[in-house]
């Protein structure tokens, strides 16, 4: 019969002599057509050669030859759209990994809120490798057979993309119970949610994680696992995710409810009502952070909004670390002023380290270094003279 074949576009499965398969159009032509469900057909000929689709992709998926925009624009599209996001990343690990150097660098930083920062920043730094990994192995080489490719590299990088992402939700979620916590409680340990914020942070997507990859293995264990979800395999992931964005927003609804009376009432004045309006300003900053956006894909079949979510989840994501470093670090007062004084001390010891080399220079080349050199070679002469007499007789 006629073996698996990757025609660059689709994936034909196994087939026996004289059978004609049938498989839908590719998903991502649904993005910019409206043809929904068209089916291709194949037929395997006796000499075990695949025929030509038919009909063709550019009638059956919705182009047609005088379309504008065939599968080669759409091809310059996604190259487009990989170096902009490509961008967004590589800048957000920058801006992130500076962040987690001052926040580590400055004893004065070390406390829990920042310390969940941090973890919030490297699970962005995290979300970004792994797109970076993931791009390397599945689609740096175009001649690559899509059919035959079922590595274990392949799949770990897609099992490590998931678990960034599900990381990065969670760790969203801890920020939005830490800020609702500060505002419930007058006085919080530095350290009395730490250690279960960590555990939920990180644990909970592990076993999601370990979760979705037991049910790949058993139930859809085909390709890289980049391919179609079935509803189970789709939902180990996306329900947890959906899970966390709607307590967040409960959350926010919260925070503004309390942030709102504390200003209304007697506690909001002075200077506390300053403070609380940095907090709600802030707050209100980070609501479209914190995957609110996603609520509306949630529900929506996976084919629709396509080319909104592209740019959502990954122009706008791509850039989302670089917004969270921002706000939380180089844009915060007390960083700003540690930073001014770092500066200083720097320029100040550069200072006097300049000042005092320039200072034993100014002392070796005086004139009165000369006259003191001088002045002890003539007191030490005599006695050399005297030395060198004694000398010469002795020898005689």
């Amino acid at each position: 019969g006629c073996a698996r074949d990757w025609d660059g576009l689709t994936c034909w499965p196994r087939a026996t002599f004289g059978e004609v398969v049938k498989i839908q159009c590719p998903r991502f032509f649904e993005e910019f057509t409206n043809t929904h469900g068209s089916v291709l057909q194949r037929n395997c000929t006796q000499e075990a050669q695949w025929s030509e689709p038919f009909p063709p992709y550019t009638v059956a998926c919705g182009f047609d030859e005088g379309s504008t925009k065939g599968p080669e624009d759409q091809k310059s599209y996604y190259s487009t759209f990989w170096r902009i996001y490509t961008a967004g990343y590589a800048a957000s690990v920058t801006s992130l990994l500076t962040a987690l150097i001052v926040f580590a660098a400055f004893r004065k930083f070390h406390c829990t809120r920042n310390y969940i920062h941090m973890h919030l920043f490297v699970s962005f730094i995290l979300r970004a490798i792994a797109v970076f990994t993931k791009d390397a192995v599945l689609f740096a080489d175009e001649t690559m057979d899509h059919c035959l490719m079922s590595t274990v590299a392949c799949k770990a990088a897609v099992a490590f993309f998931q678990f960034s992402i599900l990381a990065n939700f969670f760790w969203l979620l801890m920020e939005g119970i830490y800020l609702q916590t500060l505002l419930l409680l007058t006085f919080v340990s530095n350290r009395q949610f730490l250690c279960w914020f960590i555990v939920a942070g990180w644990g909970a997507p592990a076993v999601v994680l370990f979760a979705w990859v037991l049910t790949r293995i058993h139930q859809q264990n085909t390709g890289c696992w980049d391919d179609d979800e079935n509803g189970v395999v789709l939902w180990i992931i996306k329900g947890p995710i959906l899970i966390t964005v709607l307590i967040n927003f409960m959350i926010f609804i919260n925070v503004i409810r309390i942030l709102v009376h504390k200003l209304k009432s007697q506690e909001g004045g002075g200077s506390n009502s300053n403070h609380f309006m940095r907090l709600a300003k802030s707050t209100l900053l980070l609501i479209p952070l914190f995957g609110v956006h996603y609520v509306v894909f949630a529900f929506c079949p996976e084919g629709t909004g396509l080319e909104a979510r592209l740019y959502i989840e990954l122009g706008l994501g791509s850039f989302q670390g670089f917004v969270v470093a921002l706000l939380y670090c180089f844009s915060n007062a007390e960083v700003q002023t540690e930073l001014k004084k770092q500066l200083c001390r720097w320029q100040h010891q550069e200072y006097l380290t300049f000042t005092h080399k320039h200072g034993n220079l100014s002392r070796e080349n005086s004139p009165v270094n000369y006259v003191t050199q001088l002045s002890l070679l003539e007191k030490i002469s005599p006695q050399r003279k005297t030395s060198v007499f004694h000398n010469g007789v002795t020898t005689v």
